[in-house]
């Protein structure tokens, strides 16, 4: 299984779920590919070019439908600590851009803070980066309800119009063309979680949330379903808040991926079934993504290796006056940060340590008092990520 291993990236968390596929179970790759949910976001034709460096933007959307616009139950919505259907509203909570050489090598995720605040496109102004999706979806629902699209449909559209606003966000921020999108649900996370018979996470102490549903005590454990999604989302109590977060869905990922591999979930047909209805149900997926085309050149990925890193910043609580606290980020710093990692220039332990609350290179200001401390590595090191044995960090 390992010399054909491939990442089969479509599957995000709430924030983001990243499942490494084996190359040889082809039919679970055709049976997602068939039935997933797809909206043309993408106006680059590069992601479908064998060779070429693939950018794949995934994001874990804080929406209270399925991928094809169905309102979830309201028990549902209980069971995950949602809120009613009205709750949340259509911003995203995850946000990560995995990079992929065209020429081989290892896989590189960058995970964005939600409340980044940066340039929107459209005209939009200046906001945190997560609210990006809602300006796009809401701004476009009107001119969609003129031309008669209603209901699902209504639904549907209008997050294919959040979706490339928060496209355009990303891009102007990181500097990368974004070649694949694929966003995942909230119901739908927890069911995907579940249908791989959870996943092994560890904690540097209990915790207690009612925001979030996160109630987990100290040490190692396996989550599921509901637990699974709390896991990812909290942000409350945590020290280094939407930082802290972030580092929660990067370990999060690894040890999903590692689990995938190192059970039989592909090969089980009960249990890849279940995977792949749970797929459908929570994945929307930009309409040029072909799974089995992408798996192709993902065979040339190093060992199915990914490293994740925490773009850099500026200050982890920054006052934006009119959308309250943010992260300030300097996109030049960003762009910087992230050509030297997927190049290799950049020292490890130096750049690491930008992407965990310290200044800029370009900026020059320190961290606010109480800002995380900075990590000495990535935060996930590609050696830890779809390995044979990988460790499971501990954190917050």
């Amino acid at each position: 299984m390992a010399t054909t291993r491939v990442l089969v990236l479509v599957l995000a968390v709430a924030s983001v779920l990243l499942l490494l596929v084996s190359g040889g179970v082809v039919l679970a790759a055709r049976s997602i590919d068939s039935g997933l949910s797809r909206v043309d976001v993408i106006s680059t034709s590069l992601g479908s070019v064998l060779g070429t460096d693939q950018n794949i933007l995934l994001v874990g959307l804080d929406s209270r439908t399925d991928s094809f616009g169905n309102p979830l139950p309201k028990d549902q919505l209980a069971a995950l600590h949602a809120g009613g259907s009205d709750a949340g509203g259509d911003s995203t909570d995850t946000i990560i851009v995995l990079h992929i050489p065209g020429g081989g090598g290892p896989a590189t995720g960058f995970s964005i803070p939600r409340d980044s605040y940066v340039d929107l496109p459209d005209g939009f102004g200046k906001h945190k980066i997560n609210s990006a999706y809602a300006y796009g979806s809401n701004a476009a629902r009107p001119e969609l309800s003129k031309d008669g699209v209603s209901g699902n449909d209504l639904t549907v559209q209008a997050g294919a119009a959040g979706a490339k606003t928060t496209i355009g966000a990303v891009e102007s921020l990181t500097g990368l063309t974004i070649t694949h999108y694929g966003a995942v649900n909230l119901a739908g996370f927890a069911d995907i979680s579940q249908a791989i018979g959870g996943v092994p996470v560890c904690l540097n102490s209990k915790v207690d949330d009612p925001f979030s549903g996160a109630k987990f005590p100290k040490g190692q454990q396996t989550v599921s379903g509901p637990q699974a999604l709390a896991f990812v989302r909290q942000r409350h109590g945590l020290p280094g808040g939407d930082l802290d977060r972030a580092r929660r869905q990067q370990v999060f990922l690894s040890s999903m991926a590692h689990t995938v591999l190192s059970s039989d979930t592909l090969t089980d047909s009960a249990k890849r079934n279940a995977l792949v209805a749970a797929v459908d149900k929570a994945i929307t997926v930009d309409r040029s993504l072909d799974v089995l085309s992408l798996a192709t050149q993902l065979q040339g990925v190093s060992s199915g290796s990914i490293g994740f890193h925490t773009i850099p910043i500026v200050d982890a609580s920054y006052d934006t006056g009119d959308d309250g606290e943010a992260v300030q980020v300097d996109p030049s710093a960003v762009q910087k940060y992230i050509s030297d990692t997927v190049s290799g220039s950049s020292d490890t332990s130096t750049s690491s340590s930008k992407a965990s609350g310290t200044s800029s290179g370009s900026s020059g200001a320190a961290p606010k008092p109480g800002a995380p401390a900075a990590a000495p590595k990535p935060a996930v090191p590609a050696s830890d990520a779809g390995t044979a044995a990988p460790t499971v960090p501990c954190v917050n």
